[in-house]
């Protein structure tokens, strides 16, 4: 009896093409050199009366995964008459590597491409004759799903039996020496150096693994937990904005205002009005930036977020997304820079597109100092958290919203593939390091953008000379009432207009625009903007903030990363576009119902 081995990635439809050849005449059974059960059955092939043996997907036979590992080492000990390398047809081209590296083996090898259906719709055409020339092994086409072109393949098959020799063993394990001395070096390595601990049978990552991975619990529980980190952001940091606060005031009275008092005062108001009063404001609001970091970091030690990301893989799949695009939106929580470079791990570039696309709807630390701020100002302490929480679901929103809109234009047939780390208790430093490079990250673009853009606020809400500081005659009246036609239908003034225009520059700078301004710090500042907004001009304004222009930084890394002025120019349309449409939704609703 003749023995065929079928080979084949993840996801390339091998099993369904197993299935439809053997029917239910499958049986399950071990294998002398193998630790797991393998999957055979007998099928007719032309002359032959055949064994059919369904090896573990896996990525390169070359590999030390679990699946690797068992498939090369069947190929070791086990007779092979023939191997089947099943393709995916709409993925050939990173799939091929696997059919060369088979080829080495020296086996009969035959080469099908699975999912013809797919690849025809997405208009994939593949000359099979010059690709088995240039392959030097025989290649057929075929649909395994609806059994198109399966009985040619079967042909290929006995074909490729009736002219194979003797089973090669001995040129199999030769070809395979070199990983096999691998292995045994890697054995010899760790039994000497490391100590396993006994795996317990009911082991506690499991248990908590059926819970916060649970179907219809898992979501509703990664939300709660994160609004549990923001109940204590603002808990922990909230005494802490405090303290900064009455020292920056301190350091104003008593050092700033006297060592300036004998200087012109169009420079001793910029100096106090403008560069002191925008540094001190977002100066106030960094504790609060720092807990949320901290909190964060030790989220994503203990591994709780790639379960999240293996949650939400389903859903995402629905939006033309996976799994690792909802960790990149996750990293974008903290910077839309790093989160963007960070979808190089997708080799697929629709997928990489549709997901740039949606990174800068996450709520980035920039933005979210901006909320915290409006949100102790406008809104009681015990609201503010749900407010921030309100802000982060929203993010979520927009983030469906642009993938569902996008999601035909970028489709993408690429796997998703994740490991799930062990859950572990978040050490100190461990914390400590993530959190704090994060924060120095943001402090050190955060003062150079807020430097640069209080100055230039200053300028236009203090010049023609003679105006009054941010009045209707200045610079910056002027440009906010040019704005009042697009914003004003948004509860949108025209200096929170002119705040929005730096913002663009970057999100950090919006809050000492507001010092400018106003003309104001700290709590004086708050007070004011309580006083010159409700709760629904201030929430209209945040989901504004939340959704429109990327900053300067987040364009020019789209630019970058696309290699494509038409992509960027999409990705800072379509987020003004629809900032505008959900405010606009929001605020004349609002209004609509009396609030």
């Amino acid at each position: 009896m003749k023995r065929v081995a079928l080979i084949g990635m993840p996801n390339t439809g091998k099993s369904t093409l197993f299935n439809r050849l053997t029917g239910s005449h499958a049986r399950v059974g071990n294998w002398p050199g193998v630790t797991v059960d393998l999957a055979t059955a007998r099928v007719l092939v032309g002359a032959h009366m055949a064994e059919l043996v369904d090896l573990p997907g896996l990525y390169d036979l070359h590999g030390f995964s679990d699946d690797e590992l068992v498939a090369r080492h069947f190929l070791e000990a086990a007779r092979v008459d023939a191997v089947v390398v099943v393709l995916n047809s709409s993925q050939v081209d990173r799939q091929l590597a696997l059919a060369l590296q088979v080829k080495a083996l020296g086996l009969p090898t035959l080469v099908l491409l699975n999912m013809a259906d797919e690849a025809k719709r997405f208009g994939i055409e593949i000359d099979t004759a010059r690709l088995a020339n240039g392959l030097g092994l025989p290649v057929a086409s075929l649909s395994a799903r609806y059994g198109t072109g399966v009985p040619e393949a079967l042909a290929r098959l006995a074909h490729l039996l009736d002219e194979a020799g003797p089973p090669r063993e001995a040129l199999v394990r030769a070809a395979l020496a070199e990983d096999h001395r691998r292995e045994e070096q890697i054995e010899a390595l760790v039994k000497s150096s490391v100590v396993v601990p006994e795996r317990l049978s009911e082991h506690a990552s499991d248990r908590i693994d059926r819970v916060v991975l649970h179907p219809w619990l898992g979501l509703p529980l990664f939300f709660l937990a994160m609004l549990a980190v923001f109940q204590a952001v603002f808990w922990v940091g909230a005494p802490l904005q405090d303290g900064v606060e009455a020292a920056f005031d301190f350091a104003r009275r008593n050092a700033l205002v006297p060592l300036v008092a004998g200087l012109p005062e169009m420079l001793r108001g910029l100096l106090v009005d403008g560069i002191w009063a925008g540094l001190a404001t977002v100066a106030a609001f960094v504790p609060l930036i720092v807990v949320f970091f901290f909190f964060l970091a030790a989220v994503e030690d203990s591994g709780y977020l790639s379960r999240a990301a293996f949650l939400t893989d389903a859903f995402m799949a629905r939006l033309g997304l996976d799994g690792r695009a909802f960790v990149m939106i996750l990293m974008g929580f903290g910077c839309n820079v790093p989160a963007l470079m960070g979808t190089r791990v997708m080799r697929d570039r629709p997928m990489r597109l549709l997901s740039m696309l949606t990174i800068p709807m996450s709520l980035c630390s920039a933005r979210l100092q901006v909320f915290v701020f409006l949100a102790a100002a406008v809104f009681a302490p015990a609201q503010a958290p749900w407010v921030l929480f309100g802000l982060y679901v929203a993010s979520f929103a927009a983030v469906v919203v642009t993938a569902l809109a996008f999601r035909g234009r970028f489709a993408s047939r690429e796997p998703f593939v994740i490991e799930l780390p062990p859950y572990r208790l978040p050490t100190v430093r461990q914390v400590w390091l993530r959190g704090w490079t994060e924060v120095s990250h943001f402090l050190k673009r955060a003062t150079r953008f807020i430097f640069a853009g209080v100055i230039a606020v200053w300028f236009l809400t203090h010049f023609p000379a003679g105006v009054a500081p941010a009045g209707p005659d200045s610079m910056a009246g002027w440009i906010g009432t040019a704005l009042q036609p697009v914003l004003g239908p948004l509860g949108i003034d025209e200096k929170l207009a002119v705040a929005l225009i730096f913002g663009f520059v970057a999100k950090e700078v919006v809050i000492g625009a507001f010092a400018v301004i106003y003309g104001l710090e700290g709590d004086a500042l708050a007070a004011g903007l309580a006083q010159s907004m409700d709760w629904v001009a201030a929430t209209s304004f945040m989901i504004f903030t939340l959704v429109y222009t990327p900053c300067l930084s987040t364009v020019a890394t789209l630019r970058a990363e696309s290699r494509s002025a038409g992509f960027t120019a999409l990705a800072v349309a379509w987020p003004l576009a629809l900032a505008w449409a959900a405010s606009f939704a929001f605020y004349q609703g609002m209004r609509a119902l009396g609030f």
